[in-house]
């Protein structure tokens, strides 16, 4: 036999009061597990001797950025073109 409890009025089961409190606590911690939307982290600071030496690591960066998103993979195509 379970055990039963009188909760307002109603007897309730002692597994049923486990499966709600398991619940609970999945529901809760998934919740608050889900975190926000994280901006877009930066990388490490770029330490660069001139303003024109940091503009072409940003733009390098950039277009490589850009070229992953194509899939234009570089090393890639030489790994292949050695078979």
């Amino acid at each position: 036999m379970v055990a039963m409890y009188n909760i307002a009025g109603r007897q309730v089961g002692s597994h049923v009061l486990a499966m709600l409190t398991l619940g609970a606590l999945g529901g809760l911690s998934a919740t608050f597990m889900g975190g926000s939307a994280a901006k877009k982290t930066q990388g490490p600071p770029i330490n660069a001797q001139s303003p024109d030496e940091e503009s072409f690591i940003k733009d390098f960066l950039k277009n490589a950025e850009a070229d992953e998103k194509k899939g234009n993979n570089v090393d890639a195509t030489k790994k292949d073109a050695g078979r």
